[in-house]
């Protein structure tokens, strides 16, 4: 008996080509990819995000940190979820941004079932932290995606640019350069973001 080894193919797919996949496949991937940041688009066009560099994820770690500790000292306002968490918006499209909170009184109308999967909603709260691979276009087309699906509050950091982008419903996006910190204005009352470890 012959045996055959199998080798992993590596297909490099260029921007123009999209694969395209169903909710109920991009479920299954993603539970077969854990380790991948997998997104897929409102058109279901397949989005595998590499793994950060390690100056991104300490980032990363530092936002998420910042946002956890709000998150135990203010009580039961909310959900606060890590860069790894997955969730289907009201347009079809599953995203995962870097941080997202979610209000209590939206999480206590999911279902179990609903809270275990993708929560079908958009936080109320996102962020998302460029990298050295994101293209601003592209993550300002994902922060408009949000705040068209529900987003009261999104945070675009660049720390390549030291420059903050924050996106509200039906306000102009305010740029900000060089802040040194944020506020969680009414969405997340006394959350503030201190960005010297962003920008270091």
């Amino acid at each position: 008996m012959v045996q055959v080894s199998s080798q992993p193919l590596l297909l490099q797919l260029p921007r123009q080509v999209a694969l395209r996949v169903t909710p109920e496949q991009f479920a299954a991937l993603a539970a077969a990819n854990r380790e991948l940041r997998l997104e897929r688009t409102a058109t279901g066009e397949l989005i595998v995000n590499p793994p950060t560099g390690s100056e991104t994820g300490y980032r990363n770690w530092s936002l998420g940190g910042e946002l956890y500790l709000w998150w135990r000292n203010a009580g039961e306002l909310g959900k606060a979820f890590d860069s790894s968490t997955g969730f289907e918006l009201p347009n079809g499209a599953n995203r995962s941004p870097d941080a997202a909170w979610v209000s209590q009184a939206r999480w206590d109308t999911l279902t179990p079932e609903q809270r275990k999967g993708f929560a079908p909603l958009c936080p109320d709260f996102v962020v998302e932290l460029r990298s050295e691979n994101d293209t601003l276009q592209d993550l300002r087309a994902k922060m408009e995606e949000y705040r068209e699906n529900g987003a009261k509050l999104a945070w675009l950091i660049d720390p390549k640019n030291k420059r903050v982008e924050i996106y509200r419903p039906g306000q102009v996006v305010e740029m900000l350069d060089n802040p040194h910190q944020l506020s969680g204005e009414t969405v997340l009352p006394g959350f503030s973001l201190s960005l010297k470890r962003i920008w270091a």
